[in-house]
Order: C-alpha cells, then sequence, then structure tokens
C-alpha cells in the first residue's frame, strides 16, 4: 500500500475524506438519475446538429458520483492547487460540439462528467474510463480512470495537456 492511503478504502486519505464529506459512500448507486441524465443528453441536439455520446462507462461513473460537490483536500495540493469537483453531466449539456471535437481529435467517444467550478474546467470521460478536462486554455488528461482523475484533480495533481501532432 502506498504512502497516504488508509487500510481498505480506494482513494488517499484526503481524497476519501473530501468524498465522504460530499456525500459519497462505498456502494453509492444511483442509477435512476444517472439514466436520466443519459437521457436528457441523448435528447439533446446543438443548434449545429450535434449530439452527445453515451456509453456505460459514463453512466456508472454518473451512478456512483453523480450529484456530489466534492471539496478540494485542505492545504496544498500535491502539484497544484487542489480543486473542486462537481459530477453532473448537465454541466455540459449545451457542449456538444467541444465534446465531439474532443472525441475526434482522440479517436473515441467522449461524454460529459461535470465541471471543476473555481476553473470552469468541463470534465469529460471516455468509453475506457479515461477523464479529460476542457477549459479556455487547452485539453487537458487528468486520469486514466475516475478514481485517479478525482485524486488527482481533488488531490493537487497537475493534468497533463493534450497535444496533438
Amino acid at each position: 500500500m502506498s504512502a497516504g492511503t488508509a487500510g481498505a478504502t480506494r482513494f488517499p486519505v484526503g481524497v476519501d475524506a473530501a468524498l465522504r464529506k460530499a456525500g459519497w459512500l462505498p456502494g453509492r448507486w444511483d442509477i435512476k438519475q444517472a439514466e436520466e441524465w443519459a437521457d436528457r443528453l441523448r435528447g439533446h441536439l446543438s443548434p449545429g446538429g450535434h449530439r452527445h455520446e453515451v456509453f456505460p462507462a459514463a453512466v456508472e461513473v454518473w451512478a456512483e458520483f453523480g450529484g456530489l460537490r466534492i471539496p478540494p483536500v485542505s492545504g496544498p495540493g500535491r502539484q497544484v492547487a487542489p480543486a473542486a469537483v462537481v459530477v453532473d453531466p448537465l454541466r455540459g449539456l449545451h457542449l456538444a460540439r467541444t465534446f465531439g471535437d474532443l472525441g475526434r481529435a482522440l479517436e473515441t467517444a467522449v461524454s460529459p462528467l461535470g465541471e471543476e467550478p473555481g476553473t470552469g474546467a468541463l470534465l469529460a470521460i471516455d468509453p475506457d474510463g479515461r477523464v479529460y478536462a476542457v477549459d479556455h486554455t487547452g485539453d487537458w488528461y487528468v486520469g486514466p480512470d475516475i478514481d485517479r482523475a478525482l485524486a488527482a484533480l481533488v488531490g493537487g495533481e497537475r493534468p497533463v495537456r493534450l497535444t496533438m501532432g
């Protein structure tokens, strides 16, 4: 077990505490809310004719973490300031084209995940569970799965800038 993790938790101690403060507990699962979000996203058509992608990896993350307003860990982050995270895919409802463009650039589909309210960065997830952020400065890779992405964001780890070329 790595330093900074508690016995049987999935997350580093500070991140686990932040998640629990937000209302998350192991086994949390609100599939009804996740399916409502999926239906709303599937049904949305942008003025330019763009639609959102919805797939099982996104729905599963929404079911477990959806609706949570996760505070940043207290104190300095590991590399950057810790960020708060809101897991609500409807934060990206009107950005179907933006997420479609990101998916095409990555050669995969992406679905909205939520937002970092402090920076306005929108979060997305792909069918393999990888998490990305899109903000005014560019596109970012946050983590290979939701656990590591939440730990990185809430714990203050620097994301990796995506470059195409």
